[in-house]
């Protein structure tokens, strides 16, 4: 409430109301009034016109609630610095800011944490470090000394705490930070904070702030020429490597990580073995860069029946190069030898850290580890998690933590203050340049959805399937994960009947119009002498384009996951020297690690759920090295499951753009999805489907 007091010591009245004169003390001290009552409540609103009543409810008679605690204390902390003068009905409420000088800590370091114990002195009480951090989690601004006094986070310590809760484990005073946040301690320190911990605890902060300013010079056993960003991507690897287990070199596909990668490799060659693990389909590219580009580097693929041999007497400048599937089968060898540098190329092959790559990786003993990925999140949060506990052991803190800290608030809540917060706290380990950044020598990018209409016959086929497998799992009363398995399944059996009737029944007479557009599409482009990638999910649609194209008299190159590496890599080549005016190409063998810069068209027969793989392997022809523009097609069959596969693309982006670049958001598709995309009928449905 506002009120006035005309005499000092007398009674106060609301503005504006009570008697006009007035008359207090006694004898020579005795005083006396008139009040013009009609100017005070002007007269108390502009005296009252600065104070912060926030979302207050103002009553009749000068009065206010506060519902809000925070906007409370804010008025509290305003009265509280100004000239009026205040009166408690109760016990007095103080609220005061605090800074990092009012913050003690103890450190004590352990083998990848730092355990933190600490609280807030204020005038003899204290806050515990733990309650200061659950109230920044929070949003909240005042934290709660006693029943009369609160503290108010300054924004500089607000800050500084909210950077140590967002990797802090453990409740109470007893909080553990991993060492590789250090420097938020550090920070707080250098602000006015208290820390007792042991000499060298910030070892690491010290050998980052020194790396920062080194400019490290491209070893002259290096052939490659780079670009400026190529160089700055290398830079940034080897000043980690000073201080950081490991990294993320995240770029967009086609910007050059492998030679980016051979420069790191070169650079720390004397420091001992090095081991690169890649796709299988990837392998004879490092081996082939290496001798183009780092001769001095002796690359040997880790492959055949006696491929342990080559794992005795390694020493500097020796990188063995294996795949993610010998990883798991050799890891107990591999780990009897403690590499200098591993590089997980592809490391989206371990997004799940359940399965056995996952885990072989974690186990492998190097002293820095880098993660090549130009997808590092596809589908989930969950990812980031698998890959950085891999390459940053303790950085994301244990699984549970990190699920419901940031995987439940930015999947099923779409908390954007998480989403940044996670992004802030991988940023100094991962770099991501994208082409529209970096590379603005490349030609453009154009895509193209061609919308392919079903002949009757294969609409009546496709139909009647649909409502067979609606019905089926309508009925369908098992358990959570085999149903799941089964709306899988028919969702593939669609797919592959808007694709070509005999992908499902090998003896049909019914025609592919998708086979048909796409033999008309390739005669165009021959015609006019252009070149083209052909991509599909499915060997057995391949085959039946190869079928086609044999009949046609088209010449060809073909590549699959059954192509041997040494046969791969006569394919790649041959059509790059000219051999071959189509490249067949299955979208999981052929779609990473290969250059095509021969083709300047690239076709999609039928669209994948994940957008980012479709964009890895439209980039074999769009990358560097490309002269000339690039189209991208995707033949879509109307009315079919590949519609609604396309609407999903825009919410898969978003999730790579929410936690790479700080904005969007989306999570991973349940059953109940899932049916609901088998179930609708027209494109209105899906979208219905989507929005709900």
């Amino acid at each position: 409430s506002a009120l006035v007091r005309p005499l000092p010591g007398g009674p106060a009245f609301t503005p504006g109301e009570g008697p006009e004169e007035l008359h207090a003390g006694e004898g020579e001290a005795r005083a006396h009034t008139s009040r013009v009552r009609a100017t005070e409540p002007a007269a108390v609103r502009a005296a009252l016109r600065d104070l912060p009543f926030g979302a207050a409810v103002e009553h009749p008679a000068f009065t206010w609630d506060f519902s809000n605690v925070e906007d409370a204390l804010d008025f509290v902390a305003a009265i509280q610095a100004g000239e009026l003068a205040v009166e408690w009905a109760g016990p007095a409420r103080r609220a005061r800011t605090v800074t990092a000088k009012n913050l003690s800590l103890r450190v004590t370091s352990a083998r990848d944490w730092l355990d933190v114990q600490g609280a807030l002195d204020v005038d003899g009480a204290t806050v515990e470090l733990g309650a200061l951090l659950a109230a920044v989690l929070a949003g909240k601004r005042y934290v709660a000394v006693d029943d009369t006094t609160w503290v108010q986070l300054g924004a500089e310590l607000g800050a500084q705490l909210a950077a140590v809760a967002e990797v802090a484990e453990g409740e109470g005073s007893g909080t553990e930070v991993p060492k590789l946040a250090a420097p938020v301690l550090e920070e707080l320190q250098a602000a006015g904070a208290a820390v007792d911990a042991p000499a060298g605890w910030d070892d690491l902060v010290v050998r980052a702030r020194a790396a920062e300013g080194w400019e490290p010079e491209l070893p002259a056993e290096f052939t490659a020429t780079l670009r400026d960003y190529q160089r700055a991507g290398f830079a940034w690897m080897a000043r980690l490597s000073r201080w950081a287990p490991g990294c993320c070199l995240a770029d967009d596909m086609g910007l050059g990580k492998t030679v980016q990668t051979l420069a790191l490799l070169v650079h720390r060659a004397s420091l001992g073995p090095a081991l690169v693990v890649a796709p299988t389909s990837v392998g004879f590219n490092w081996v082939r860069e290496a001798a183009r580009f780092a001769p001095g580097l002796r690359v040997r693929a880790l492959r055949g029946a006696d491929r342990r041999a080559l794992l005795q007497d390694l020493g500097p400048a020796d990188v063995l190069v294996t795949s993610w599937d010998l990883l798991p089968r050799d890891i107990d060898a591999l780990t009897d030898t403690r590499f200098a540098t591993l590089v997980l190329d592809e490391a989206q092959a371990m997004k799940n850290a359940t399965t056995a790559r996952a885990k072989a990786a974690a186990r492998v003993a190097a002293d820095f580890r880098v993660a090549l990925s130009g997808t590092p999140v596809e589908n989930r949060v969950s990812e980031l998690w698998s890959l950085f506990r891999v390459v940053t052991p303790g950085l994301l803190g244990s699984w549970d933590r990190f699920r419901t800290r940031f995987a439940v608030a930015i999947e099923r809540d779409g908390d954007t203050r998480r989403r940044a917060a996670l992004a802030r706290l991988i940023r100094p380990f991962l770099l991501r340049r994208v082409k529209s950044e970096v590379a603005r020598e490349l030609p453009a990018r154009s895509d193209v959805t061609v919308e392919i209409a079903l002949s009757p016959d294969e609409r009546r086929l496709y139909d009647a399937a649909r409502a067979t497998f609606v019905a089926q799992l309508a009925d369908d009363a098992g358990p959570p994960e085999q149903r799941r398995f089964k709306v899988l399944a028919a969702l593939t059996r669609l797919r592959q009947l808007a694709c070509h009737p005999r992908l499902l029944d090998p003896d049909t007479q019914v025609g592919s119009s998708k086979l048909a557009r796409l033999l008309e599409i390739l005669a165009e482009l021959r015609a006019e002498g252009h070149r083209a990638l052909v991509f599909s999910q499915f060997t057995r649609q391949l085959a039946l384009v190869r079928e086609a194209l044999d009949r046609d008299g088209v010449r060809y190159r073909y590549l699959d996951g059954e192509t041997p590496e040494a046969r791969r890599r006569d394919e790649v080549d041959a059509f790059q020297r000219g051999e071959g005016e189509v490249f067949l190409l299955s979208l999981k063998a052929g779609g990473t690690g290969l250059t095509l810069t021969a083709a300047t068209y690239v076709l999609h027969l039928d669209p994948w759920w994940n957008p980012a793989v479709e964009d890895q392997a439209s980039d074999r022809a769009h990358r560097i090295g490309q002269t000339q523009p690039v189209t991208v097609y995707r033949l879509v069959a109307k009315g079919t499951i590949e519609q609604k596969i396309l609407a999903l693309h825009d919410e898969k982006r978003a999730l790579v753009q929410g936690l790479l670049e700080g904005t969007g958001e989306a999570g991973p598709l349940g059953t109940d999805e899932l049916v609901a995309l088998l179930s609708a009928q027209d494109e209105g449905a899906v979208d219905e489907e989507l929005q709900g």
